[in-house]
This record gives C-alpha cells, structure tokens and sequence, in this order.
C-alpha cells in the first residue's frame, strides 16, 4: 500500500499554500508566560516568544508555521527589538517572576537568514537572566554554533527539534528531508555537549489510521528517550496549511481524535523516561463529544503539569 503514498516536492508544497499574514520584522508574532513542568519537579513560569523571521527553508508537508514569517532574511537587529517589545507587553509582574524562556521562530535559531548571527550578543543580553533558553532548530543544521550561543549565553540552553514519526514510510514523505540517523546524532551530539533536548512528536500524521497514529506516536516517544530526549511534546497533526487539506479531502490525511492524545500521554508516561507534554492548544478541534471536552483537555493540562495520570473524566461518550 505505501508504494501509492504520494510523496512532495518543495513546489507543490509551496504551490498547495494561500498567502502569508502580513508579518512586521520588528515586532514579535505573540508572546506569552504559561506554567511548565520542570526536570527537576518544579513548575515554572516560562516566556514563550514567537519571533518573526525568515521562512524556514524545509517545506515540510504538515508546518502551517510559515504563516507568520517572512520572505526576504530578518533585519539586523530585529530580533532582539522583537524580545524587548514582547518584554514591554506582557505583565510586569509574571516577567519578573520567570525562570526559563523559549525563543520559537517557526523554523530554525542557527540559520543565519532567520537570526543573524550578529544579533546573538544582543538576544543573549536579553535573555542570560533567565536560569534556563530555550530555542528550536532542524536536526541538519546542529552543530557547533549551539556550543557557541550556548557559551554566550553563559545559562543551560535546551534545544528543541521536530522528530514528527518514525515510521520509515511517512517520515520520507514529510518533505522534511531528514532520517532517523540524522535526529540521533543531532541528539547525541546536543547531549555530549551538555546541552538538553526536546522533541516533537506528531499524533497521526498522514497515511496512519487513529491506531496507528497512536501506535507511531508511542513509538517515537520512545525512540526519542533512547537517543537522549529528555523532554517529548506530543503534537495533535492538524489541517489547515494547504497539503493537509487536499491530502484529507483526497483521503490520506484526518485529524486525530482527543481520546488519542489523552491514550499516547497516559501510555508515554508511564515509561518515566523523561517530561511527556499534551499540546492542548485549540484542542477543542479534536473533541468528538462536547460535554466532556473541556474536562478532558483539563486532565491533560495536568498531566502536563504534574507528569501523572488522573482518573479519566467519567462521560456517557465513554461508553460508545
């Protein structure tokens, strides 16, 4: 069966797309402080940016994070003006009270069209007061410019990289132009340098059925803890971005179900192997029964929060 898959190139993914939102360079897509579990056990606020920038340069079939980026390489000096605005905008109080921050910017920290590298003075002035930075990057382009922000920084830095599936099948066709050999030596060379990871991980990506996406998604949790992960966020796959909508009106693609993300994190956690995260954002979307939705996306904040399983939420739906 998997010899019909379709598989992408570049062009059609671009030729799949709509237009981009307008995105100004010298002013963060959103920000905005929420409580994460810590390695350690405790929960800390963390500051999460959204930086505006140059569009990742892998097109990868299921990202609709392009959106929000730009065209032409991010300005000098924009970067670190985008921090001191969003600092400027969110609540004084919470900001002050912060322990780690994430720089996410829809593609990759060490590409240097996205962060010009001159700007990594400037953003780590910014930041070095944080305990902990947070940045994300493709798995090809890890290397030595991580020891070299993470020894500005002078503070333990985490990277995050999508690994998506492990499945041999579908991770060729994500366009995202990477193996899993390529993910395990990103991790281990981010690791022997003291440099923590995090993963995502995508729940049903096209071609997977609701069992097996689950099935895939548990799978690659776990791949991720072998080769050094010590944080998974498990990310419901969504339609949306161009591709995903024509691959599910042409049958190879549907959204998984909440009752699927609520089995993988309950399943994931119980390996105790490392912090294992829900992404509940618009999670609503993926409720089959709205009478229990808003407690069951509850349960899993504090699944996120706390790294235990509650009870399930009681509901008639259950049954079904």
């Amino acid at each position: 069966m998997t010899a019909i898959w379709p598989i992408l190139t570049d062009r059609d993914v671009l030729a799949a797309r709509g237009p981009k939102e307008v995105t100004d360079p010298w002013r963060p897509v959103t920000s905005f402080i929420e409580p994460e579990r810590q390695a350690d056990g405790r929960v800390l606020d963390v500051v999460t940016l959204f930086l505006a920038n140059r569009e990742c340069p892998f097109r990868c079939v299921y990202c609709d994070l392009w959106k929000h980026t730009l065209d032409e390489p991010t300005p000098r000096g924009a970067v670190p003006a985008q921090i001191d605005a969003a600092f400027a905008q969110l609540p004084t109080e919470k900001l002050a009270n912060a322990n780690v921050i994430k720089l996410y910017n829809s593609g990759n920290f060490f590409d240097a069209a996205a962060i010009p590298p001159t700007d990594w003075s400037a953003i780590a002035d910014r930041v070095r007061r944080f305990d902990r930075i947070i940045v994300e990057n493709h798995p090809l382009l890890i290397d030595d410019r991580a020891v070299r922000f993470r020894d500005l920084i002078g503070k333990p830095l985490e990277l995050a990289m999508g690994l998506e599936t492990v499945h041999p099948d579908v991770l060729p066709r994500l366009n995202k132009r990477m193996t899993l050999a390529d993910f395990a030596k990103a991790a281990r060379f981010l690791t022997a340098n003291k440099i923590a990871v995090r993963a995502f991980v995508l729940l049903r990506p096209p071609f997977l059925s609701e069992s097996e996406g689950v099935e895939w998604a548990i799978k690659s949790v776990a791949f991720a803890s072998d080769v050094g992960v010590n944080c998974c966020a498990v990310i419901p796959t969504r339609s949306g971005n161009g591709v995903m909508n024509q691959w599910q009106a042409d049958g190879w693609f549907n959204e998984p179900r909440l009752r699927s993300l609520e089995e993988v994190a309950e399943t994931c956690l119980a390996f105790q192997r490392g912090r294992v995260f829900a992404d509940v954002w618009d999670a609503e979307r993926f409720a089959e029964c709205q009478i229990c939705a808003a407690a069951r996306i509850e349960r899993l904040r504090m699944m996120n929060l706390t790294q235990t399983v509650p009870p399930p939420v009681p509901c008639e739906c259950r049954k079904a």
